[in-house]
């Protein structure tokens, strides 16, 4: 038997490419960023989340007709865990100490390696390399800094900044891709961490980042199937 999650990962790869192209940024007075050209915001805020020990990540991607949902809590250096979803299929993932770890309900594990994968893994654990192999697709989900570079590093001719303005109460400042119909909003007072960003259009969605250096447990769930000990008996 073979769970096929290498060509089955369209939901981490959406999520990459969709973060690659959204790079831009903003900032106000109150952290001295609104004075800053847009590229010494994009680089104050990739310092600001580069030097965060945690952060909560969450929200939705559309994909053709689909909607990916995610919400991961990730922690710099040690891994993250959460969970994703796309049209009734989802699964729990946890990466810590260079393993990747996925759970998934019964319709994922039907979808993607038939009925009697769903059977056998049902409200189990399988674990894979971090690095290589099945789950290495997901590592960047699960890795903050990996996770912001993606979001912040690649982006098109950055407009203007926009007007200061509040999400969930925080002060925010905001700078847009036009040419990926991407914005970025920054925090404006304390450290200028990124805060959400959103992109219009047919990939498009939004993208929210809070609970900056929030306490996060993560530790590697028990009983565990290992992968490529399944693979090797194939």
């Amino acid at each position: 038997m073979r769970l096929a999650l290498p060509r089955s990962a369209p939901t981490a790869l959406l999520l990459v490419l969709m973060l690659a192209a959204l790079g831009g940024c903003g900032g106000s007075s109150g952290n001295g960023v609104a004075s800053k050209t847009p590229v010494a915001i994009v680089a104050a805020a990739k310092a600001a989340a580069d030097s965060a020990s945690s952060v909560h990540v969450s929200g939705s991607i559309v994909n053709g007709s689909s909607s990916v949902v995610l919400d991961l809590e990730l922690v710099a250096g040690r891994g993250g865990r959460g969970r994703i979803s796309e049209d009734g299929l989802s699964f729990d993932v946890i990466q810590t100490g260079g393993t990747v770890y996925i759970s998934g309900n019964s319709a994922f594990y039907s979808h993607f390696g038939g009925a009697a994968a769903a059977q056998l893994f049902q409200g189990k654990w399988l674990k894979a390399s971090a690095t290589s192999g099945s789950f290495a697709t997901f590592a960047t989900l699960t890795n903050l800094s990996q996770l912001v570079n993606t979001a912040l590093a690649s982006h098109g001719t950055l407009a203007k900044k926009g007007a200061t303005m509040t999400i969930d109460g925080q002060k925010v400042l905001s700078i847009t891709d036009a040419s990926h119909s991407g914005t970025l909003y920054i925090a404006t007072t304390g450290k200028p961490y990124p805060i959400e960003i959103t992109k219009s259009g047919s990939s498009g969605g939004k993208i929210v980042f809070d609970r900056w250096n929030a306490h996060v447990e993560l530790a590697a769930p028990k009983h565990t199937i290992d992968l490529s000990q399944l693979e090797s008996q194939r």
